[in-house]
């Protein structure tokens, strides 16, 4: 693979396009598990959203932890936009509205992830409390609208914006107003990825019932337990979904690569700079007939920078991304990654997980993904509801760490990460019902306690 300043190589046939994401493929004992999460940012005094300049805006928590921790910046012009540690693959970058990300790097086991994860959270709060910057883990901002909320200073934010504008009617929701947590997680080969795309696919509604956690916007019940979700159901058809063709016979990386070309592009990047192409076809741009890079052919480099802007529910590149929940509390993000994790590494319950989800049909899976949103663990299913498939598949997911056996310092296993999953199952609520529940009682249909309750 290209380094930072070496030249990727022009694409010369399909089979490139092929082997970009199959070369992801490694054995079981390579295995990693990455955890990928967006906070919302926001001041207290007064109650607002955090701009990017100021004393004590995103520019200068980004000078603090970089002080801090030692990583060192990356731009946008002349705009640090992030930061990057080169001993290990994370990274902390910014969302749209400022929502501030953590990449973690790829971990042997959960454990990792919770000391990562702990260890970030710790210097990011060190260095923003002086700044009255506080973090939020809500999967969708509950208070500021769209244009309440500062944009970023990234090229390609700039350019998804305009394109947003124009497909869909919340796509600008999503890239300023949503947060996220997501899992990233390898496979061995085609037939091992084709597994697990189709079952993690299957079950990402239910993974969207269980981490519903975005049940306001605007100050208001939005009638959602997770917003967030349905935001994404109405952000760009093309390249979001449930991907209906992978659970078709003979699916496999070319079907995906077949897919990614039909997806409208955003972007092409030539010297650090990035070029509009929104809404281009990929496809010609392999026949250099690109109408703002005339008789220029893509890299390598080009097709992955494409891969990186779908958005289906689980997206894969050279590993497998888990997108379906709301960012939530410390807990929770560690708790999506368990989840995925027993499910999918471990062969009893990946195969336990296909009987699950083997015999559903692509109108079932669509229907779920269309009604969780509103109706979370309630949503009906099969003469009962998803809350007996999420219970089985916390189960299976269980019984996957538990075969793993994974120990930490204390001799505890990687089950221990499943405890906010296994208190949603055994109450029967999941984090925006119980938002919700303190919203219409004791907060009197008040929405700012929440930033409090929910501050990370």
């Amino acid at each position: 693979m290209a380094g930072a300043d070496t030249p990727s190589p022009l694409i010369e046939s399909r089979a490139d396009l092929i082997e970009a994401m199959e070369r992801g493929g490694k054995p079981a004992d390579q295995w990693r598990i990455g955890t990928e999460h967006e906070k919302h940012v926001f001041h207290t005094d007064p109650l607002r959203p955090v701009a990017y300049e100021g004393e004590n805006g995103i520019r200068a928590l980004i000078a603090g932890i970089e002080k801090e921790t030692s990583w060192h910046p990356f731009y946008d012009g002349d705009n640090p936009i992030g930061l990057r540690n080169d001993e290990i693959a994370g990274g902390i970058s910014l969302e749209p509205g400022g929502q501030f990300e953590l990449s973690g790097s790829p971990m042997a086991d959960l454990h990792g992830t919770a000391e990562e994860l702990d260890e970030h959270l710790r210097v990011a709060k060190k260095v923003a409390a002086p700044l009255d910057i506080h973090f939020l883990g809500l999967g969708v901002t509950p208070l500021w609208a769209v244009d309440e909320i500062r944009a970023m200073p990234k090229s390609r934010y700039k350019i998804m914006t305009a394109y947003m504008a124009e497909t869909g009617t919340l796509g600008t929701s999503m890239m300023y107003r949503s947060a996220t947590v997501q899992t990233n997680l390898d496979f061995a080969d085609e037939a091992d990825m084709v597994k697990k795309l189709r079952v993690s696919l299957a079950l990402q509604p239910v993974a969207t019932a269980l981490f519903a956690n975005s049940p306001f916007a605007n100050g208001r019940d939005t009638g959602y337990l997770s917003f967030r979700s349905e935001i994404w159901r109405n952000t760009d058809d093309a390249r979001t979904g449930m991907l209906p063709f992978v659970f078709e016979d003979g699916f496999g990386f070319e079907r995906y690569a077949d897919h990614a070309l039909d997806v409208p592009m955003y972007f092409v990047i030539r010297d650090k700079q990035y070029i509009n192409v929104a809404g281009e076809s990929f496809r010609a741009f392999l026949e250099g007939k690109l109408p703002q890079l005339p008789g220029e052919k893509p890299t390598v480099k080009d097709w992955e920078d494409h891969l990186s802007t779908l958005f289906p529910e689980v997206r894969l590149k050279q590993f497998l991304e888990m997108r379906g929940a709301d960012m939530g509390d410390r807990d929770h993000v560690v708790a999506l990654s368990a989840f995925w994790t027993g499910l999918l590494y471990d062969d009893i319950s990946l195969e336990a997980a296909w009987e699950l989800v083997k015999d559903w049909t692509a109108e079932e899976r669509e229907e779920l993904r269309r009604e969780v949103p509103r109706l979370g663990l309630a949503t009906p299913f099969d003469r009962s509801s998803i809350f007996d498939i999420a219970a089985q598949a916390v189960g299976i997911a269980e019984a996957g760490l538990v075969r793993r056996n994974r120990l930490n310092a204390k001799g505890q296993d990687e089950t221990i990460y499943l405890a906010p999953l296994e208190q949603t199952i055994r109450t029967g609520k999941s984090p925006a019902e119980r938002w919700l529940e303190k919203f219409h009682g004791e907060w009197n249909g008040d929405v700012t306690p929440i930033f409090r309750a929910a501050e990370i």
